[in-house]
């Protein structure tokens, strides 16, 4: 008998796009691709995943090869993508 992964829907709002868009993901499913994945569909283009930070309860992931089982995020939990450099206002 083999053992079915866990999967489960996460939030994660881009702040480029202003746009929430949803994810299954498994436990296992690394910070890096999250991101990666998120902005690729939020953004309908791939874009350079150094130049954003992701956010998770407040504070910014520092290590993105950390897994979400590791972060403690289960189903439906917020994460925020947002550049990693300040925008200036006009």
């Amino acid at each position: 008998m083999t053992a079915v992964a866990e999967r489960f829907a996460v939030r994660v709002m881009v702040t480029d796009v202003w746009d929430q868009v949803f994810l299954t993901v498994e436990p296992g499913t690394t910070v890096a691709e999250l991101k990666r994945r998120a902005l690729e569909q939020a953004l309908k283009r791939t874009a350079p995943a150094e130049e954003y930070v992701v956010k998770f309860r407040g504070g910014a992931v520092l290590d993105e090869a950390t897994t979400l089982e590791a972060l403690g995020a289960g189903p439906n939990a917020p994460f925020i993508i947002l550049p990693r450099r300040r925008q200036p206002v006009r």
